[in-house]
């Protein structure tokens, strides 16, 4: 009977596992699989590594960002940290107004 006890207890632990980690993590990969699939021409963004530019070209693989006047540099588009938003003050300066 301890055996059988035990077994389920077991089970129950991966069960609660999979929903607090695995799970979570899944849905933040496809979020973040989607964010680079959805990259456009235009967009501003800031890489893994902190550079902020601009997205100039861009292709399955690579793309090309200028992070200055007529400064490109081209990176994986894996190296994507994240899309900026328009709306976000540029520095707190700007929140308080």
């Amino acid at each position: 009977m301890q055996g059988g006890s035990s077994l389920i207890w077991l089970i129950v632990f991966f069960g609660i596992m999979y929903f607090l980690m695995i799970r979570p993590q899944q849905k933040q990969q496809k979020k973040r699989q989607e964010i680079l699939n959805s990259l456009e021409k235009g967009d501003k963004v800031v890489t893994i590594g902190g550079i902020h530019g601009t997205i100039i070209s861009l292709n399955d693989k690579d793309l090309v960002l200028e992070i200055a006047p007529n400064v490109r540099i081209t990176i994986q588009r894996t190296a994507v940290g994240f899309v900026k938003v328009d709306d976000e003050p540029a520095s707190k300066e700007e929140k308080k107004s």
